[in-house]
C-alpha cells in the first residue's frame, strides 16, 4: 500500500463517496492503519460549501470519473478495511500534498 493509493470506498456511502486515497506517509506503515481523504462524485452536494482557498479540493480523475479531493474529511482507516488499490493518483501528489498545506498551514491565521 503506496501513498496515494486509491482504494474503494469501505465505509458508507459509497454513492457520494466512491473512494478514498492514502495520504499517509510509507514511514507509518507498520502502524495497520492509514490515514485516507474522501474523493466525492463531482457534483455531490458536500461539494458546493464554500472553501476559501478553491486549492484545498483539487478535482482529480479515477477511472475516468471526476472526483473532488475533500480533506476536511480525512479519516483513520484500518488497512484490514481497504482492500486491494483500484489506481494511484501519484501523478496528483503534489496537488493533493498543497492541499493538505492548505488546510494544516499556519500561514492563514
Amino acid at each position: 500500500m503506496s501513498q496515494f493509493d486509491v482504494h474503494r470506498n469501505p465505509g458508507i456511502n459509497q454513492t457520494a463517496i466512491p473512494y478514498v486515497v492514502v495520504v499517509q506517509s510509507a514511514a507509518f506503515d507498520k502502524l495497520g492503519r492509514r490515514l485516507v481523504i474522501p474523493l466525492l462524485a463531482d457534483g455531490d452536494r458536500r461539494t458546493s460549501v464554500r472553501i476559501p482557498h478553491s486549492d484545498t479540493t483539487p478535482i482529480v480523475t479515477v477511472k475516468g470519473r471526476r472526483l473532488v479531493l475533500n480533506p476536511f474529511e480525512m479519516v483513520s482507516v484500518d488497512v484490514r478495511k481497504l482492500g486491494a488499490p483500484v489506481a494511484s493518483l501519484a501523478n496528483a501528489g503534489d496537488a493533493i500534498i498543497a492541499a493538505l498545506d492548505e488546510v494544516l498551514s499556519r500561514a492563514w491565521g
